[in-house]
């Protein structure tokens, strides 16, 4: 039996960037939402995969959006662009091949996840999403435990590291497009006991690189080079502009 959670479009979302969030060259994100943000445009997108198979156009009544994850950051960030969804989270193997390159191994993974879930529910619209932090070209995934938590957070303090978020759109029984959007994060030096206080409170351990830039670790980031929401989870500008592009949504 299949467990869906519903996508209220009309919800305002709890997410905000509001609390101690760092500004984007320049421009402050205290009272700013997440769809601003989007609006600005200034994200680093650094690769776009298209499929050769022309997407069609679906004209009659149109399919629902299904998220193929279980985020619920992903989630209050769908809701922020006001688009109606259903939650199937896909279920695969995330791990990274080796000698595969970051930016291939999320739009891998986005893909798949994406592929699973249509695979399913052949006449729906069909979102997948990946996140993956870098630093010099090592990726820092989800931690597998507190001690690999705090490794991930000292190897970030006072240093710069990109996080790209892939994501991938399948529209029915065709392969839109896959694409990624990346954003430069600059940490200043993290205390050890801050280090310490942040992981016991549990909040790294479902999180790329051990952190969370919308929670508590936002006080760390001095300022970021691209799109916030794309460090949350989702860039909000890449994923609009692909479900423009299938009709889904409206400009």
């Amino acid at each position: 039996m299949t467990d869906f959670a519903e996508g209220a479009q009309t919800r305002k979302s709890q997410l905000s960037p509001a609390r101690l969030a760092p500004s984007v060259v320049g421009i402050t994100l205290l009272d700013i939402t997440l769809l601003d943000i989007a609006l600005l445009s200034v994200r680093l997108v650094t690769y776009v995969e298209k499929d050769s198979i022309t997407l069609r156009m679906h004209q009659q009544n149109k399919p629902e959006l299904i998220l193929a994850s279980s985020s619920p950051r992903r989630q209050e960030l769908l809701r922020e662009i006001g688009i109606s969804f259903r939650v199937h989270a896909a279920n695969i193997n995330e791990d990274q091949i080796g000698g595969e390159a970051p930016i291939a191994y999320a739009l891998r993974v986005a893909r798949e996840k994406a592929q699973a879930v249509a695979a399913q529910y052949p006449q729906s619209y069909v979102l997948g999403a990946d996140t993956i932090v870098v630093v010099d070209d090592e990726v820092l995934g989800k931690p597998k435990d507190r001690r690999d938590a705090a490794r991930m957070l000292r190897f970030l303090s006072g240093r710069s590291h990109e996080v790209t978020t892939a994501v991938s759109l399948i529209a029915p029984g065709t392969l839109a497009e896959t694409r990624a959007s990346t954003t430069k994060v600059y940490f200043r030096e993290v205390a050890e006991e801050e280090i310490e206080e942040y992981v016991a409170g549990g909040e790294p351990m479902d999180k790329a690189g051990a952190y969370a830039i919308q929670g508590g670790a936002s006080r760390w980031a001095d300022r970021i080079e691209g799109e916030f929401s794309n460090v949350v989870g989702l860039p909000l500008s890449l994923v609009t502009d692909m479900l423009i592009t299938t009709g889904l949504m409206k400009r």
